[in-house]
């Protein structure tokens, strides 16, 4: 069974906006609602994938049952408990005009430890060996930096295999634990190590520098110019599909649903980086962070490309 941990969940609101201009009027052209927040997004896609995970977390609010409604409606199993506060609306703008997208995301209602310890021996209990958890996104207001590394920790003892993807304290707090995979982009994998990371080279430098850690995979996302994948056998960079661009917003979250089915699924490492490079490209010729259909990635996985290094 595949779970993802979402504690700080969203209403992700996505609107378009030609020539978005600071300190201006701006238009909206079109407008789109989609239950979100990392993990929220990762069950998603590994519903449209055809596989099946359980996604936990925190609702709070009138923001939260619209939430639920909306997962429910498709159809995917979810497992949340309700806080007191309401939980955040986040906007991203799209500009098709530059090419831009702009991320403006509420902090969220606060929650406390007794909550969260209380999501997490309610996790511990359903975990069998081998199960993968996908701890992804912000913490919450209230929560401790070293959430992830707590959740890390119990989700190893019981022999799951964990996924991290965040950033920032919560991150680095997290690698402590010693996750099975981590997925920082470019930019993430330079703030975790300290340094600025932009070359191949200087990526897959730091990916191993993880690895030696006791990390067993890392996957790098790099936007437009692809992904590397490395373990401590290969190293393989597929480059990105030049495909038309809708919304990025989600699209590593669609590349962790893909790591999570073909781990799951014990596919080889070259099927892996085809379907997991094709999610995330399908990801960005959607509006919003809603889901690709199972058929565009399928038409996409041919096209996908790599080379080992």
């Amino acid at each position: 069974m595949i779970y993802t941990v979402t504690l700080n969940p969203a209403l992700d609101k996505t609107v378009e906006i030609p020539s978005f201009a600071v300190d201006s009027v701006n238009r909206i052209v079109s407008l789109r609602t989609d239950p979100g927040g990392k993990g929220i997004n990762v069950s998603k896609v590994i519903a449209r994938l055809g596989s099946t995970s359980r996604a936990i977390g925190i609702l709070g609010g009138t923001t939260g049952q619209a939430i639920a409604q909306a997962l429910a409606e498709e159809n995917m199993v979810c497992d949340f408990l309700p806080v007191e506060g309401d939980t955040r609306i986040n906007l991203k703008v799209i500009d098709p005009v530059t090419h831009t997208s702009t991320e403006i995301n509420e902090p969220g209602a606060a929650v406390d430890e007794a909550t969260l310890q209380s999501l997490l021996d309610h996790l511990v209990k359903m975990l069998r060996r081998d199960d993968i958890v996908v701890l992804a996104g912000s913490l919450p207001q209230g929560a401790p930096k070293d959430t992830y590394r707590v959740w890390g920790e119990a989700c190893r003892e019981k022999g799951a295999k964990v996924f991290l993807d965040s950033d920032g304290d919560a991150m680095r707090e997290g690698m402590a634990a010693v996750p099975y995979l981590l997925k920082p982009n470019n930019d993430e994998l330079s703030r975790l190590m300290g340094r600025e990371l932009d070359s191949l080279e200087e990526l897959i430098a730091a990916a191993r520098e993880l690895l030696r850690q006791g990390t067993a995979k890392v996957v790098v996302s790099m936007g437009s110019r692809g992904m590397l994948y490395v373990t401590p056998e290969r190293t393989l960079y597929a480059p990105g599909l030049k495909v038309p661009v809708k919304s990025t917003v989600g699209a590593g979250d669609a590349v962790v649903a893909a790591l999570a089915v073909a781990e799951e699924q014990g596919l080889p490492l070259e099927e892996t980086v085809r379907l997991s490079a094709a999610a995330g490209t399908a990801s960005v010729m959607c509006s919003g962070t809603q889901a690709a259909e199972r058929e565009v990635v399928d038409g996409l996985v041919p096209q996908v490309t790599f080379r080992e290094i």
